[in-house]
Order: C-alpha cells, then structure tokens, then sequence
C-alpha cells in the first residue's frame, strides 16, 4: 500500500509539473512589406539594422515592443500576392505544390489568359490537412479572426470553420474589405462586405479595431474554456481600399506624398494599434507569458508609391506586390513571446533572444512544421510539406540544416507575369516564360553584392546562370508544379539556356 501510496504521488506531482501547451497568436497583415514599418529589417555592412526613410515615415511602436523582446527576420519571404501565401501557411507547402498560384478571385476563375487550366482555384477544402485542424484534433482551440481568403464564393474554403477553425469572425471569400468604416457598415451591400461584424454597424469603430476587440473576446472564452488556443488574427489592414483612419491622420499630414499615400500609412499604424491592444489584453489576462506571437505580411508592399517595377514602395529594394522582384516576396516576421518571463518552462525550451536579428532565410511554409514542433504535434505521414521547423532559427542560431533556397512559382499574368524565381544562398534566378523586353527571358541577380537588384548578371555569368537554371528545374519538379500554357493550350516549362 506504501508502494501504491508513493507511486500515486509521484504521478500527480508530475501531471502538476507539466505546462499547459503554449498559446499560439499568427498575426498577419494583408500587403504589408518589409519596409512598411518604423522597425529596421535591413541590415548596414556590419549586419546591424539600418533605418531607411520609409522606416522614418510609418509609426508603428507596438511593433518596436515586440521586436525589442523577440527576434526580427530579414530574409523572411512569402508568396509574392495572397492566397498562395494563406494556404501554405495552413498547410506547410510552397505553391508549387499546393497548386493556389494566384490570388482567388471570389466570383470567377481567374488564372489568366494562358495560366494552367488545373490551378487550386478551389483553394483549401473540407478534409485537407490544415494547421488549425491538427491543432484542434490535439485540444487546441481554434480561432479565425479577420480575411480568409482561402477559396471563391460558395467553396468549402470560403468558410474558415471547414477547415479546421472552431470559430470565425471576419473569414470569407472576399481578399479586401468594402469599407474599413463602422459607418459604412464594413461594405455592407457590397460584394467585399466583411461578416459578422454587426454590432459595430453604424459606429466610429475602425475595421481594425472591431475586429481586435473580437480577437480578445475570444481569447477570453478560451481561457474559461480551459483550452490553449491558436488565434489566425489576419487583418484586412492595409490592403485597399486606402481610407484614412481619422485618429492617426494628423501623423502623416505634411510633406509631399499623396492622399493615397498617407491614408496608407494610417492603415499601418491602425494595424499597430491592434497589435499594441492584443498584446496588453494577454498581459491583463496573465497568459502573455505563455503565448508566442508570429508577426508577418502575406507579400511584398502594394504601398501607393511608385510604379511596380520599380525601387518606391519598398525603397531601398526593387519591386511591390505581385512582382518577381524581392520587393514583392520580402516581407517582415517577428517571433516573440507576448511577454518575456526567464522563469516560464516554455521560454527556457524556446528561448527567443531579446532584439535579436536573424539573418538566414526562412519562408511561410515553415510555420506549420515550426508550430508543430513546439506543440508536439506530428502531421500525417500522408501529408506532403516542405517547410521546416524554425525553432534554431528562432533562438538567434545558424541552422546549417535549414535550407537557404525560396522558390516562388507564379504562372499566371499580374505585375511580373509567367514567371518562376528561385533564391539559393547568394543568388537569385528568374524565368520568364513569355519574355518581353522589360522581362527577358533569364535575370540573374548577386543578392549580397547587388540586394537592389540592379545588375542582371545572366548575359555575363553563363555558368552561373545554368547552374541555377538546373536547381530551379529540378525544384519545380520536386514540387509536381504546374505551367503555363501557349496559346493553343500546350504547357510551357522552363528552358536552359
């Protein structure tokens, strides 16, 4: 009985021991680049960061909190326009693979004049292997906040709550908010209405405001449910349309840039504010300690400065949304634990250094697998991903077995059109498959000795440029890809040249 008595104590002593899984916040903001930010991502030649004058315009503190208490990537990349990025967040797949190469127009299949006919323009469904439905089946609770974005109109993935969310609020087919005013009551009426937001209709409540005031009452439910939970908080902010927030336009009313411009800005800095309000509902609610926050954007900047091409809305970099330039796919990602505690059990398993810069490059795809590696969740055997975990990374260390190759596929037509790009270590390959003499056919591009891509090195460095050519073709095919086609309907795929 004295056996039975000492073994039963040990038992209770050990399940007391042991924390309750770790909160998960994935917080993204829709067409926010890399330089939409007061903090500095970008790096002087001593590899400290170095403020730009786009990082002099924006206002954003509550991102300065979290940077100064986690870890900022500069080599961050997402698929270069949204959807594609939403679903390899969901299920750890780049593109290629998952097959959503374009942004999901709701109400037609848009894959262009001379896309592939079989591109995912269903998105995610019912029954795919996603994130939040893992992290469900393990006692999660899921929660969707914000754009979905995952699949049309009327397709399984246009409601978050089939794919693996217990709750949506804000989640449809719609890719951009009809209005970011309670007044107007969120686009009501119009084809890009935002839901279930009624109970803020006809009030002065800003769209990114309403939906953070959600996000922290779900939380809140969470916690009396006893559950950890997995908050997607994906704000519309700052997509277009570009309307002010009347509360931060006196930041931005001098100097020369546009209206447009400006309205922009107030977008960035009322994203802000719902992540400086999130951050102080966790810390009120006692969790924040045990709660990791992912900050990123879901593509390059489509600030209205400039032209697409070139070095404006991402300056110094070359490119916007939509482009094959780093412009397009370089956007900001910040992981750090809601507050720091030295003492938590989970900050001393995933010790996140404080204002710590990480320079190996990492993408969207390795979310899943990272998130998964933290909570001790396996995914399927079955399920085909190819991100992976990050948590070295995190930490401030090299991860030699990380790979240092990004891979954005996009056959279809939009800014940069029919093209496919690779990154491997230093250099960058870009294929155009339906060249033009703005877009010739190979751009090959140094990154470390030209990061603004200025010099296309391919009709110089023939060695170079095959040798990359080779990987780039061999990647597409690892990822069972997809290509365009010519005009009588036959696929097009890459060339050495």
């Amino acid at each position: 009985m004295k056996t039975f008595l000492v073994f039963f104590y040990c038992f209770i002593s050990t399940a007391i021991a042991q924390p309750a899984p770790p909160n998960i916040v994935v917080f993204l903001v829709d067409d926010m680049g890399i330089m939409d930010t007061s903090v500095p991502f970008l790096t002087d030649d001593n590899g400290k960061p170095k403020k730009y004058p786009l990082n002099e315009w924006y206002r954003t503190p509550s991102m300065e909190r979290i940077a100064r208490q986690g870890i900022r990537f500069n080599q961050f990349c997402a698929m270069s326009v949204c959807s594609p990025t939403r679903a390899s967040i969901l299920n750890g797949q780049n593109a290629a693979r998952h097959h959503v190469t374009t942004w999901i127009d709701p109400y037609k299949n848009n894959r262009g004049p001379q896309g592939p006919a079989a591109w995912n323009w269903n998105g995610t469904a019912k029954g795919d292997i996603t994130l939040p439905l893992l992290l469900q089946q393990n006692g999660y609770r899921t929660i969707h906040i914000g754009k979905g974005h995952f699949g049309p109109d009327k397709s399984e993935g246009s409601d978050p709550t089939n794919i693996g969310f217990d709750v949506n609020i804000g989640g449809s087919a719609i890719g951009h908010p009809g209005s970011y005013f309670g007044k107007d009551n969120y686009g009501k009426g119009s084809k890009h209405a935002v839901p279930h937001l009624e109970k803020y209709y006809g009030t002065d409540t800003f769209l990114t405001e309403a939906l953070t005031y959600e996000a922290n009452a779900q939380i809140d439910a969470s916690i009396n449910a006893k559950k950890p939970f997995f908050l997607y908080f994906a704000h519309y902010a700052v997509h277009s349309p570009f309307q002010s927030n009347p509360l931060f336009a006196e930041h931005y009313k001098s100097g020369t840039k546009s209206p447009q411009a400006k309205a922009f800005a107030t977008l960035v800095e009322s994203m802000d504010e719902s992540l400086g309000m999130l951050l102080d509902h966790l810390e009120k609610a006692g969790i924040a300690e045990n709660t990791l926050i992912f900050f990123l954007g879901d593509n390059g900047s489509d600030a209205p400065l400039g032209e697409s091409h070139e070095v404006a809305s991402s300056a110094p970099l070359r490119g916007k949304k939509g482009t094959h330039y780093e412009g397009g796919m370089r956007v900001p990602f910040i992981a750090a634990w809601a507050k720091t505690d030295a003492t938590n059990a989970h900050q001393q398993a995933l010790a996140i250094p404080a204002d710590a810069l990480q320079g190996h490059i990492a993408s969207v795809e390795d979310i899943f697998p990272t998130v998964l590696d933290l909570t001790k969740i396996k995914a399927p055997e079955t399920h085909k991903f190819d991100g992976q975990s990050m948590r070295t990374l995190l930490t401030g260390k090299d991860d030699p077995a990380h790979r240092d190759t990004f891979l954005m596929h996009f056959p279809h037509a939009h800014r940069s059109v029919y093209f496919t790009s690779l990154i491997s270590g230093d250099w960058k390959v870009v294929y155009h498959y339906l060249p033009t003499a703005k877009q010739p056919r190979y751009e090959l591009f140094h990154l470390k000795e030209d990061p603004y891509e200025q010099m296309n090195l391919a009709p110089k460095q023939s060695e170079m440029l095959e040798k990359m050519m080779k990987e780039l073709i061999a990647s597409l095919e690892k990822h069972d890809a997809q290509y365009p086609q010519d005009k009588e309907g036959k696929e097009l795929r890459p060339q050495l040249p």
